[in-house]
């Protein structure tokens, strides 16, 4: 397989990543749910989709792809980041 299609479906693959965060994130919410699991969870896909993107910069000559997908893992990251801090302010 080209570089270029390698790269291409790794920048799909990365924004796939990061739809399945926002889908867990509205489909697990409320009182019993872990929330360090969901951190834990967001944390990892997120890793993973950034990875992803990362190497698909690298391989792809479409970049607008891959700078979305970066972009938005690692808003997502950031987002898990701000959870896990409000968590730890929170706690006593």
């Amino acid at each position: 397989m080209a570089k270029k299609k390698v790269g291409d479906i790794l920048s799909v693959s990365s924004l796939v990543f990061m739809i399945i965060n926002v889908i867990f994130f509205y489909m697990k919410r409320g009182p019993d749910f872990d929330i360090y699991f969901g951190i834990a969870l967001f944390s990892i896909l997120s890793i993973i989709g950034i990875i992803f993107a990362v190497v698909s910069l690298v391989l792809s000559k479409k970049h607008i792809f891959s700078w979305i997908s970066l972009i938005t893992n690692v808003l997502v990251l950031v987002f898990a980041f701000l959870l896990q801090l409000a968590m730890g302010i929170g706690e006593p």
